[in-house]
């Protein structure tokens, strides 16, 4: 963790001293950008616009597990896995402390309890969600040391994180060993292990950034890492994490010096790394609530043919002692994660994890002395393991990221004001370089703006440019909210021509596409799906002002959100779900496989309990098992293939209330009732009888 960053003056300056040294281009020109791989495969491959995983491009959203709670309860990461991948996460990443594997020189422990965490990697292949290995061995963390065993600060090894060699004699078993132990779960080996980091925040290759002059202990140190973990079969590509935009170290396209990553990225904590305000301020500058920060020029210098990575971005901060039960309150909720996620997307970020998903606890002395037993962090998974509003509002954007493939392959073609009928909104414009899909992130141009803005908004699309909304309404951005809106987005073999509500994911069911948008209540929404001509609502409709634009080869459909859940049929078949906000939290798009790439034909779609953990078919009673968590009595809806004869929840058979074609609703109880037992008779003997105002001592007081 740490260390935010202020860009601005500083990347100015050095693109100037630069004087055109990068390799990054504008985003106008064309450029035939190389895929690069580590040269000992081509697994995991990545380029300017993403990574590469067996020949797919991915948008890796990732999220931070704690291995904190691994070292109390093992058991307890497939809980918090799953809630990771229920949120639509393709990654997760986790740190290992040193000095816990090796708590004295020369004893290495990864075999008894907890000490062993081969079951995490275990997991995530069975679960499919891809890991990101953060071992050190330097990991911050807010630990002990920064995960250093504490043997090693005696000052008998030198200064440390340099290429020392009573430094390099101390952590080569550790290193040595975790490396041997990572090996089997990469993906190069059938595992699930995507990338290996090397060090965390260690700025310092260079003694003069402008005049590329090297620093070599440093240099020399981080290559010796990499050496080594090659050495000991780690051959998935080998990522640093800076600390700041400052330093400029570790980037193959900043210069072709020692200790180079293959991919290199920068972590941020625009909003605070910790509840106390004072302790960014040195970095971060005066605290702004919902100012966002600039990505993209840093990564233009830094490593233009590479993805716009944050291995850490804010998913919260640490509580210092006296700080709020539950971490800090206000502006790090849900507000955060709409406007803050979005703007990543805006600056066209592609691989992005947030610290933390989970924080949970601080057992056996591993925090460091800022923090308290809690590591809630504010967490879309709070410590006590329960999940909120901030997850649900992150989950409606990892799971359009999991869908929209186009997105992976992108250039920014322009931004500002000028895109928009209203000055006070921003807009980025991303295009697919191949097929011209669009995106169009929207959201103030002052982010910690709190106004609400309606506006019309100019967009190019297959069928020619024009503004939209064409029927009326109008855009809306209430509040510290922003929006990813699309055009020429493709949905199985169909397209939205445009859409002013945000895409939530889609599915393919039976060969018919279903696909999910939604609008906060009360906004008005508009969309056009070609190839077909006419579109009706079905069953309840919990919009209003529904209206149909039949066209030569398209349909447009105008309404206002309300809450709930609304179906509307295509002239084919297919299928569209309007949800408000509310409706659209208690949305899961669970796999029927372990693929982490989730493939539109292989998920079903279930409304309405507060978690599904996992979908599975049964092919011996041609039914749905489901599994997950409700916290009431609650209808659900399902879609999934007409074909089913039996839905189950938690194993328990479940009623079919009603059926449409692809669409189901059943009703799942909710937590079973509990009441404490009767305590009692109980024993009481009065252990300090000497404080009664009649109080003898004689010895029958005492009997």
């Amino acid at each position: 963790m740490r260390l935010g960053l202020k860009a601005g003056a500083g990347l100015l300056w050095l693109a100037a001293s630069l004087c055109g040294g990068s390799n990054g281009a504008s985003a106008q020109e064309v450029v035939d950008w190389p895929i690069h791989d580590n040269g000992l495969n081509q697994v995991v491959q990545w380029d300017h616009h993403s990574y590469i995983v067996n020949g797919e491009r991915l948008f890796v959203f990732s999220g931070e597990v704690s291995s904190r709670t691994s070292i109390v309860v093992p058991e307890l990461w497939r809980d918090l896995l799953e809630k990771v991948k229920a949120a639509g996460f393709n990654a997760f990443s986790i740190y290992n402390h040193w000095g816990y594997h090796n708590p004295t020189p020369g004893v290495l422990d990864f075999d008894t309890g907890a000490h062993n965490f081969t079951s995490i990697m275990t997991v995530a292949k069975e679960l499919g969600i891809y890991l990101i290995i953060r071992p050190g061995p330097y990991v911050n963390a807010e630990t002990n040391a920064g995960g250093f065993p504490l043997w090693l600060t005696t000052g008998e090894y030198g200064s440390l994180r340099n290429d020392d060699p009573r430094y390099t004699e101390a952590w080569t078993p550790y290193w040595s060993e975790i490396s041997k132990i990572v090996t089997p779960h990469l993906v190069t080996n059938g595992g699930n292990v995507l990338m290996f980091q090397i060090e965390n925040e260690l700025n310092g290759q260079w003694v003069n950034i402008p005049n590329r002059v090297l620093n070599p202990p440093i240099a020399n140190y981080m290559q010796l890492l990499q050496d080594s973990a090659r050495e000991n079969g780690i051959d998935v590509p080998l990522a640093h994490n800076a600390p700041n935009m400052r330093g400029f170290s570790w980037s193959k396209d900043f210069s072709n010096a020692t200790g180079n990553v293959d991919v290199v990225g920068v972590d941020s904590y625009p909003s605070c790394w910790s509840c106390n305000l004072s302790e960014c301020t040195g970095t971060n500058g005066q605290y702004t609530p919902y100012l966002t920060q600039d990505y993209y020029t840093y990564f233009t210098i830094q490593s233009p043919s590479q993805p716009n990575f944050l291995p850490e971005f804010q998913g919260g901060s640490y509580n210092p002692w006296g700080g709020p039960e539950g971490g800090c309150p206000g502006d790090i909720g849900a507000d955060f994660a709409n406007i803050f996620y979005r703007d990543l997307i805006y600056q066209r970020v592609t691989a992005i994890s947030l610290y933390m998903m989970f924080g949970g606890t601080n057992w056996g002395w591993l925090a460091c002395p800022v923090v308290a037993s809690s590591y809630d962090y504010s967490s879309p998974v709070s410590e006590n393991r329960i999940i909120g509003s901030k997850f649900y509002e992150t989950k409606l954007l990892t799971l359009f990221t999991r869908v929209a493939k186009d997105l992976t392959k992108t250039e920014r073609v322009g931004n500002g004001t000028g895109y928009t009928t209203n000055a006070a909104i921003s807009t980025s414009e991303l295009r697919n370089v191949d097929n011209d899909a669009a995106f169009y992130v929207v959201r103030h141009a002052y982010t910690p703006s709190n106004t609400n803005e309606a506006f019309k908004l100019s967009v190019k699309t297959s069928q020619g440019s024009f503004t939209i909304p064409q029927h009326g309404s109008s855009i809306a951005i209430n509040g510290h909210q922003a929006k990813v809106l699309v055009t020429d987005f493709a949905f199985g073999e169909k397209t939205l021509l445009y859409s002013t509500a945000e895409v939530l994911s889609y599915i393919v069911v039976d060969g018919r596409e279903v696909v999910a948008l939604w609008l906060p209540e009360g906004e008005a929404g508009e969309f056009t799906v070609t190839g077909v001509t006419s579109a009706e609502v079905v069953g309840a409709a919990n919009v209003a002002d529904f209206a149909a634009y039949p066209g030569e080869t398209n349909v447009t459909v105008a309404y206002t959100q309300k809450k709930g859940i609304t179906l509307v049929d295509l002239a084919d078949g297919s299928r569209v779900v309007l949800l408000d906000r509310t409706a659209a939290y208690l949305f899961w798009v669970p796999t029927l496989d372990n693929d982490p790439f989730a493939p539109a034909n292989n998920t079903v779609f279930v409304q309405g309990p507060y978690l599904v953990r996992s979908a599975s078919l049964n092919e011996t009673d041609r039914g749905l098992d489901l599994r997950g968590d409700a916290d009431k009595e609650t209808t659900i809806t399902v879609f999934a293939s007409a074909s089913l004869c039996s839905l189950t929840w938690n194993g328990k058979k479940l009623e079919i209330l009603s059926r449409d074609g692809n669409t189901f609703t059943a009703k799942i109880d909710g937590p079973p009732k509990f009441e404490l037992p009767a305590l009692g008779p109980w024993k009481v003997h009065d252990s300090l009888p000497e404080i009664a105002a009649g109080y003898e001592a004689t010895s029958d007081s005492w009997v």
